[in-house]
């Protein structure tokens, strides 16, 4: 099984369908593994919860996804890296993807994408990440 980070920004956009909508279906099916640690389960609760969508639906069931460790791998130990100069607090998707030997990290963030690579892992977008899964 593919493990894969993604981007909060991602989480986000899964809301209004398109190719983030079909990641979060990829995970929730089983056919990926989402990795986590703590830094990043905090902001993806802390940003839905600013969008208002503390009573939705998606997001209780996305809540409930994370409780049960739904094909998911957490880490609480990750390694300190400063590879994200432009911004810092993406650092952590990094550290979470090498903590867990992820294969990908999806996100829409330009200081993420810029990157790249990163010891193997691929830093794609949404659309990257749905044609290589595609094609597989």
């Amino acid at each position: 099984m593919i493990r894969t980070v993604i981007d909060t920004n991602i989480f986000i956009s899964s809301f209004f369908g398109g190719n983030p909508q079909k990641i979060i279906h990829l995970w929730k099916s089983g056919e990926i593994l989402l990795c986590l640690s703590g830094p990043i389960m905090d902001e993806y609760i802390a940003v839905l919860s600013r969008m208002g969508l503390k009573k939705e639906t998606e997001l209780e069931e996305l809540l409930r996804f994370f409780a049960r460790g739904f094909h998911t791998l957490y880490t609480a130990n990750t390694p300190k890296l400063n590879i994200v100069e432009k911004d810092p607090d993406d650092n952590k998707f990094i550290e979470c993807a090498v903590a867990l030997n992820a294969e990908f990290i999806i996100s829409g963030d330009k200081a993420l994408k810029e990157i790249k690579e990163y010891m193997g892992i691929k830093i794609l977008n949404p659309k990257q990440f749905v044609d290589y899964y595609s094609a597989l």
